[in-house]
């Protein structure tokens, strides 16, 4: 399988983002400041049921006695420990306004980049769709995850401005690289599993629903950014970790049971 072959959901999930970008800044500035505020809460309203329908995975996965609920809080509870101290929301922001100052942006430039970069990578489709991808050619994940994130940064755009456009960067990155990981990853971390048993794999679910809880807090964010508050946003940049150590918390729980 050629390079390409595995890369091609990626490349068309940047390409949604960028296009949409483009369209939000060209018709953004056209909108009421009304209906950019009205945009944005719609798109919190969906995100938090996007977030919501993931979170529900956590019911159909335990470790031993222990729900997975409570293996999400421990996860969240330590990767906010461990992101606060590694400094992830602020290296994200400071990421931002490198670009901002690299590219001479303007307006809410960071705020944009690190919503976009969050919302575009947080969840099971970058996870499952990057495994699918990598391993089989297959990207009808992230073909159908581009379609949502091309809507998504076409209302952040209006609001937001260009730094959205720069979450591509992210997406490309991540997205590639767990594409271009997905033996090696499927092998060490899910089994080897093959790719259309992942959706139902107890780690995927933990990941996928403690991935939801981080995008209600996305959703807060935008909503609080629709109506003009901006000081009380949840932290989820440093709630990063939590996808990494919910398979582990997974592992342990049910070593120990």
């Amino acid at each position: 399988m050629s390079l390409l072959d595995q890369l091609s959901g990626t490349l068309v999930n940047v390409g949604t983002v960028l296009a949409g970008t483009a369209l939000g800044l060209l018709v953004g500035h056209r909108l009421p400041e009304r209906t950019q505020r009205t945009l944005l809460q719609t798109l919190s309203l969906v995100t938090l049921f996007l977030g919501l329908d993931m979170a529900a995975s956590l019911n159909r996965v335990s470790g031993g006695a222990v729900p997975g609920v409570i293996l999400a809080l421990i996860s969240l509870a330590a990767g906010a420990v461990l992101g606060e101290a590694l400094g992830i929301e602020e290296r994200l922001e400071g990421l931002g306004e490198r670009l901002k100052r690299r590219f001479r942006g303007g307006g809410r430039f960071t705020e944009g980049f690190v919503a976009a970069s969050l919302l575009f990578c947080i969840g099971p489709m970058t996870v499952v769709g990057g495994l699918q991808n990598g391993l089989t050619g297959d990207a009808s994940t992230y073909i159908l995850k581009s379609t949502l994130d091309g809507i998504a940064a076409l209302a952040l755009a209006g609001a937001y401005g260009i730094g959205v456009g720069f979450s591509a960067l992210t997406v490309l990155l991540l997205q590639g690289g767990i594409s271009l990981a997905a033996g090696a990853l499927a092998g060490s971390l899910l089994g080897g599993a093959d790719p259309e048993s992942l959706k139902t794999n107890p780690a995927v679910l933990l990941i996928t629903g403690t991935g939801g809880v981080t995008i209600v807090g996305i959703s807060w964010n935008l909503m609080l950014a629709g109506l003009g508050i901006e000081d009380r946003r949840v932290r989820v940049g440093s709630l990063l970790p939590a996808l990494l150590l919910a398979p582990l918390a997974l592992w342990l729980s049910r070593l120990l049971a």
